[in-house]
């Protein structure tokens, strides 16, 4: 085994590298149950939920992998604004690789790239989706930040 979970500095379980992994090296397969984007809507109501936090993975628009049933580690992996892990979307497969060398020991992140609706903006995203990665390059929020909204002139 790769990797192996437990208590994280970051938030709740963690996951960590058994070996030192290279950068490009496909690490583990997000696993879980596959359902549809409705039936995920249906599990989080992210308006009403005390704190973000769901084991739903997005795989496009239609289709999501729930974690929490038939899920592995990688349901574990925390989010970081500097990430050392990516996620690799195949079909409807979830596959987790290195971003660049990590060493034993090491916790694997990757970017959560949160996708809400553009009516938010950062101080709500960083209130509703905290990030605790405490990297420099932290943003405050797993979300991603709104899109700039174009202003319509005449011309």
């Amino acid at each position: 085994m790769k990797v192996e979970v437990r208590r994280s500095p970051i938030q709740g379980r963690g996951v960590f590298a058994k070996r030192d992994m290279r950068e490009g090296e496909r690490i583990l397969e997000y696993t879980g149950k596959l359902i549809t984007s409705d039936e995920a809507d249906a599990q989080a109501d992210d308006e009403s939920m005390r704190r973000h936090h769901t084991f739903l993975f997005a795989v496009d628009d239609d289709w999501v992998i729930d974690g929490a049933d038939g899920g592995n580690e990688a349901r574990y992996i925390n989010h970081s604004c500097d990430p050392n892990c990516e996620s690799v979307v195949e079909g409807r497969r979830v596959f987790i690789h290195a971003v660049r060398d990590i060493e034993a020991g090491e916790e694997l992140l990757y970017d959560y790239w949160y996708v809400v609706d553009d009516r938010y903006g950062m101080e709500e995203l960083r209130r509703l989706y905290p990030c605790r990665c405490r990297s420099a390059q932290c943003r405050g929020t797993l979300a991603r930040p709104p899109r700039k909204r174009r202003s319509l002139r005449a011309s």
